[in-house]
């Protein structure tokens, strides 16, 4: 264990599953129909299944493939929320949520450049996953928890912020999306190969 996964364990208790599943169903009956809100949770289970596929998947290639479908939704989810969600956060006086969710999302992301270095056939790279899906589902804690409860009630203007979130959300997936279709036609096209659907 490298001395920031350490620092990482520390900072980030474990929470109960349960405290985490009540965590998520108060944040759900919070979000109204198609908004942020309900967007960012879905993200959350979207991040979830990922962790998932990544710890059952076996072999090499496909702990691979696993890890990039993390990081395509991890990455859009929250670049969305640090361009949009989290200037709000700090807009309605909870700069200092605000200024721990950026650090939390930035060790992340640090942690699976780590992860994208390790040889996915080792347990070390499990280790790994584990610590970054501890500290990243503490993070969703946090947020369904408390944070954006607080930014439900606080903010005015949350239609602007449904538009927003999904805005880049979608210009951070949906062009990584449309880029994968492009390479794979072009990868399928060089090998003479029939092209896989898009």
């Amino acid at each position: 264990m490298s001395i920031i996964d350490k620092a990482l364990a520390a900072v980030t208790p474990p929470e109960s599953e349960e405290k985490r599943a009540e965590a998520t169903r108060k944040a759900r009956a919070a979000a109204g129909s198609g908004d942020w809100l309900a967007h960012a949770l879905d993200h959350h289970d979207q991040i979830r299944m990922a962790f998932e596929a990544c710890r059952s998947a076996t072999g090499a290639g496909a702990r691979t493939q696993a890890m990039k479908q993390l990081a395509l939704v991890l990455n859009g989810h929250s670049l969305a929320e640090e361009v949009v969600l989290y200037p709000a956060m700090a807009k309605a006086g909870e700069k200092a949520h605000a200024g721990l969710a950026y650090s939390e999302q930035t060790t992340a992301k640090m942690q699976m450049a780590e992860l994208e270095r390790i040889d996915p056939a080792t347990k070390e790279w499990l280790d790994k996953l584990e610590h970054i899906r501890g500290a990243v589902l503490h993070h969703v804690y946090e947020e369904e928890g408390t944070w954006f409860l607080e930014l439900k009630n606080k903010y005015d203007d949350q239609a602007f912020l449904t538009v927003r979130f999904l805005e880049e959300f979608e210009r951070y997936v949906g062009e990584a999306s449309r880029s994968a279709s492009a390479e794979r036609r072009s990868f399928a096209r060089d090998d003479g190969m029939d092209q896989p659907p898009a």
